[in-house]
């Protein structure tokens, strides 16, 4: 039961696997053909081709488009447009005409008479007469160009600021994905040494089976030790079956991790164990340091403060005035009757400035920037609380490993000891001197001492993990070569 829970734990400990596409490279090829890769290959192979990488990547080329797209609000704007309308029904017009000369108030035709006069003036200022023509056409350029905008050159500071921000959240996913792809190596690695201590125990038992039986068969043994000794065999092989589950179960993690499709994973192994990083461990982790400015969380709230600053002062320069230059450009024409025919164009123009000052708008304006610095205030609030989170996070890694450590020199020692009581008691079997029952107790121990060391291991690269995350010292993206997808084949 001890050997299954920690095969367990090495399986659940691998985190949350993230689905993702990749192409893997070759590390080493050693025998029959099997393509090798260490840790080192594994993480480049996941930052080179990761699509959790890449859209985050994406995101930061949409924020700089949006950059450019503020950009080109202080730009001049061009813009072409034509019109036509048709008359349906003309205007009247109504005229009074009072005492002019001519129409009925004045000498300037004799030879009409008072009364006709009269008659003409009262006709037109009751009937009216019609005015304008059927088609009328409009065609013609128009610009604008801003030559005071506050606003918008502030936007220009704020899409820099989310640019920024884009570029940390890129940047955490890279340490995410760093941390898990070794806690699932890790986790392989503990599932397959795991599965080796389990093999030996096996194959001890089953060489003290095989050894019953040939002194059963010369009468130096009862049928009672035989089958003892067959029941402790059997009850291993259960063991040996979750061992190889869980190594696949964490070979599976890994493979989703770098993006590798499990049914081409079959050409592929994983190098390393536990022995091999023991001679190096201890002096990484111990120069990672205590510095954790570099944490992805607190950079991202600095630059997520930054942009909430920027957008406070965008919002002061709305009570700026503005002044735009527009310019125009226009044809028109009118006609009566058909309206392909009888064009008559005459082109126009103007220039003009526009300035827009801002005087109340219900109290929006101020009202937004009341918003904005409320969420300042929270934003520099969580910092606050983010660093004395940090801090005391990475103090608990610190001592997380300082016990690792204790527990890997005691748990190392009680395997020396072990093995050698195994020794001295496989000894004193082998003269007839003590039982299968404590040669079996022995071996127990000694598995148990193993599997516990292993898992010390384990919790040392795990919180050795933890704390270069936390830190933000994992590797850089931008150092790692795209793999060549031809070696993999």
């Amino acid at each position: 039961m001890k050997i299954l829970t920690l095969l367990a734990v090495a399986v659940v400990s691998a985190g949350t696997v993230v689905a993702q596409t990749a192409t893997p490279d070759t590390a080493a090829v050693a025998g029959a053909g099997k393509t090798v890769l260490g840790l080192d290959d594994c993480l480049r192979i996941a930052l080179s081709e990761s699509p959790t990488v890449k859209v985050a990547d994406m995101d930061i080329v949409r924020v700089d488009y949006s950059r450019k797209e503020t950009l080109g609000n202080i730009l001049p704007t061009v813009a072409f447009g034509g019109t036509y309308s048709r008359m349906l029904a003309k205007q009247v017009a109504y005229m009074n005409l009072g005492d002019m000369p001519g129409m009925g108030g004045g000498d300037s035709d004799a030879s009409q008479t008072p009364d006709a006069e009269q008659r003409s003036s009262s006709d037109m200022k009751d009937t009216g007469f019609k005015m304008g023509l059927d088609n009328s056409y409009q065609l013609g350029f128009s610009a604008s160009l801003p030559l005071f905008a506050p606003q918008l050159w502030q936007a220009l500071k704020l899409s820099d600021a989310q640019i920024a921000q884009s570029v940390e959240q890129a940047r955490a996913s890279r340490l995410n994905l760093v941390n898990q792809v070794k806690n699932a190596y890790y986790a392989l690695m503990l599932a397959k040494d795991s599965r080796r201590v389990v093999q030996e125990s096996y194959d001890m038992a089953k060489l003290t089976h095989d050894m019953y039986v040939k002194r059963q068969s010369v009468g130096d043994a009862s049928e009672y030790d035989v089958l003892r000794t067959s029941v402790a065999m059997k009850n291993v092989e259960p063991e040996i079956t979750q061992a190889d589950i869980a190594i696949s179960r964490a070979r599976l993690q890994l493979f989703v991790l770098m993006g590798i499709n499990p049914d081409d994973g079959a050409g592929i192994d994983f190098a390393g164990q536990f022995a091999d990083c023991e001679d190096g461990m201890y002096e990484y982790v111990l120069s990672l340091g205590n510095d954790f400015s570099n944490n992805t969380s607190l950079r991202q709230n600095e630059l997520q403060t930054n942009t909430l600053e920027q957008t406070v002062k965008m919002h002061k320069k709305a009570w700026y005035p503005t002044l735009s230059l527009s310019a125009s450009y226009n044809w028109t024409s009118s006609s009566d009757g058909n309206p392909l025919r009888n064009f008559r164009w005459n082109p126009y123009s103007m220039v003009g400035i526009t300035l827009n000052v801002p005087l109340f708008q219900g109290f929006q304006r101020y009202y937004r920037i009341r918003q904005a610095e409320v969420q300042v205030d929270m934003a520099r609030m969580q910092h606050d609380d983010l660093v004395n989170s940090v801090n005391m996070q990475v103090k608990l890694a610190r001592d997380n490993i300082r016990l690792n450590v204790k527990q890997i020199e005691s748990c190392n020692e009680s395997v020396g000891q072990a093995q050698k009581a195994y020794d001295i008691m496989h000894q004193t079997f082998d003269i007839g001197a003590a039982s299968y029952l404590d040669l079996r107790d022995s071996e127990l121990a000694l598995t148990r001492s193993r599997l516990a060391y292993f898992q010390a291991v384990y919790n040392y690269l795990i919180a050795g993990a933890e704390l270069e995350l936390l830190l933000g010292n994992a590797v850089d993206a931008s150092t790692v070569p795209v793999p060549d997808r031809s070696k993999f084949k």
